[in-house]
């Protein structure tokens, strides 16, 4: 498996493109089954988690097209007819958000067979949810073996949802297939991350209806059939805030671009709390810190958005381990997401984990040491940590990286820091 190694030291300085955003481009992908007609993706993230799923649209029939357009990467949908509604394990088991085929094969074709998703290593994170939904709009479902058989040969049918508490995966996965299902469908206790409002408006210019979009509920109109579109990702929040927390942790000055500000406002705040410049700017924002001055120690607790995201975390913490003081880590989204601690203290990180809590102590310094990742955002916590540990950084199993971040080493490189990655021939991601 590949490594990435860093030597700890240099400032960051630069300018650092942001990509489109993971989260949102994987459910984007997957509308394109709701249309007989071509969907083009712009600012299309290029990463292994939007490779599986490729994989998995085009085994249904989906016409999957990479190339470079006038504002960068983009991807060409296109599914003139299903021609598979069986969604089997070994491809559904490479990524979570391949089971979100499901809904739309089924709104679409009326029947779909899908693979349960395997497990994770930060939860169980079950899709009881999904499959609840779905029944409610009228799907007939069966267990069986391990997958998913969904029938409803006459169509969903629209209906009142409420959540029993809020899931960003159950309202994307209720909100591709009921834009297709007769009647009005009210999701009440709906998520509201920015990726779910991106979704939303890309359906609503394929010709769906929906109202209460960036609110926790929505109301979607049933249509017949809907259209192709032109639809640009919007950027990646949890790039954005993973570079913003990397220049902190550095120092130095870093321009982040092709980004939104207002996506991260509940980290950029307590990043100012701890002594950081952030200064958001027409087109993204810029931060600054001056490495003679010691960060400041801030609790954090994660929540739902508009909330501190899950997904900034580890990196957040690994920020903390060298803050001046003590700060308190509570995590309220998913179990087993302190993983990436012990790795830290292989750094010379002084963290206490207790259930869903961490009490980080601040350290002068961190030292290198070989590592290993656990998770996507735990691996790019142990990248940021490398930047300042002495000495020099290995992180083992990066293929979790290459999930979620588009070249990494490339961005960071640009901006000064030492950093490289060692190639395993024999490596199958």
């Amino acid at each position: 498996m590949d490594s990435i190694a860093i030597q700890g030291g240099p400032l960051l300085n630069g300018t650092i493109p942001i990509s489109g955003a993971k989260n949102s481009a994987l459910k984007l992908m997957v509308a394109s089954i709701l249309t007989d007609q071509p969907l083009l993706l712009t600012n299309m993230p290029r990463l292994a988690d939007t490779k599986f799923l490729g994989r998995l649209l085009r085994q249904h029939g989906v016409e999957v097209t990479e190339r470079d357009g006038a504002d960068g990467q983009e991807t060409l949908f296109h599914a003139p007819e299903i021609t598979s509604t069986f969604a089997p394990y070994e491809l559904v088991r490479q990524m979570r958000a391949s089971f979100n085929v499901l809904g739309p094969l089924l709104a679409r074709t009326g029947h779909a067979k899908v693979s349960l998703p395997g497990g994770c290593t930060i939860g169980a994170r079950p899709v009881d949810l999904h499959l609840q939904a779905l029944t409610a709009l009228g799907a007939a479902i069966e267990l069986d073996e391990g997958y998913v058989s969904a029938m409803a040969p006459k169509g969903l049918r629209g209906a009142e949802i409420e959540f029993p508490f809020v899931s960003v995966g159950a309202t994307e996965h209720t909100l591709l297939a009921a834009v297709l299902a007769q009647g009005t469908t009210v999701l009440r206790r709906a998520a509201m991350e920015p990726e779910i409002g991106d979704l939303a408006r890309c359906l609503t210019a394929m010709g769906a209806r929906i109202e209460g979009i960036d609110t926790d509920v929505l109301t979607i109109h049933g249509v017949t059939s809907l259209t192709g579109a032109t639809w640009s990702v919007i950027p990646d929040r949890i790039e954005m805030g993973s570079y913003a927390v990397a220049a902190a942790m550095a120092g130095g000055e870093v321009r982040l671009t092709r980004a939104r500000a207002g996506l991260m406002t509940a980290l950029t705040d307590k990043m100012i709390a701890a002594g950081v410049e952030v200064e958001p700017t027409d087109d993204g924002v810029i931060v600054r810190r001056d490495p003679k001055q010691r960060l400041r120690a801030v609790d954090v607790t994660t929540e739902v958005y508009p909330g501190f995201a899950t997904d900034l975390q580890a990196q957040f913490m690994t920020l903390m381990t060298v803050a001046e003081g003590d700060s308190v880590i509570r995590e309220n989204i998913f179990e087993n997401r302190f993983m990436h601690a012990p790795e830290l203290a292989r750094l010379g990180a002084d963290i206490s984990v207790h259930a869903g809590e961490a009490l980080v102590k601040g350290v002068e310094a961190l030292q290198g040491a070989p590592v290993m990742a656990t998770d996507l955002r735990a691996s790019v916590s142990l990248v940021i940590a490398g930047l300042v540990a002495t000495g020099e950084t290995t992180v083992g199993r990066v293929y979790h990286l290459d999930r979620g971040f588009e070249r990494l080493e490339e961005k960071l490189t640009a901006c000064g820091a030492q950093i490289r990655r060692i190639k395993d021939e024999g490596d199958e991601h």
